[in-house]
């Protein structure tokens, strides 16, 4: 299926299907709170988005944001269809961001925030665990923050 996955930037006509998507993954990995939050990502905190497509299909999103005049890379707003969960498709988005910024020379750190719900997968792919505060995204979704350290 990797072959498959497409990865394309992400438009503003791509929005409600993103929309849609994190709302499929209320409340397992997101918070209700969580989708105002992406609504105003999408339209204002943009600085690189993608969008990962199988078969047509929108099946997936994350993105880059920059930092500290550009020498900290930032993944950000990763999530993938319930049905597509599982079988590569994050880890080929992920790699996909983590190559972009490797490739930037001024990019001195690569992290990102997440929670303790999805911070393995993030830990199996080279990040390292730095912080932890209780309830930051929502009541029980904690902030792992966590450096690219490969």
């Amino acid at each position: 299926m990797n072959n498959e996955l497409i990865i394309r930037e992400y438009n503003s006509e791509d929005k409600p299907k993103l929309l849609e998507i994190l709302k499929l993954n209320v409340p397992k990995y997101f918070a209700e709170s969580e989708i105002v939050d992406l609504d105003n990502y999408l339209d204002h905190e943009i600085d690189k988005y993608y969008v990962l497509v199988f078969e047509n299909q929108i099946i997936g999103a994350g993105g880059i944001n920059f930092e500290e005049n550009n020498t900290i890379g930032k993944i950000s707003w990763d999530f993938i269809h319930p049905n597509f969960q599982g079988i590569g498709a994050g880890t080929k988005l992920l790699k996909h961001r983590l190559d972009i910024l490797k490739s930037m020379h001024e990019i001195k750190t690569i992290s990102v925030r997440t929670s303790q719900l999805v911070y393995k997968f993030y830990q199996k792919n080279g990040f390292v665990l730095k912080e932890v505060q209780n309830d930051y995204w929502a009541p029980g979704f904690d902030l792992y923050n966590m450096i690219y350290e490969q």
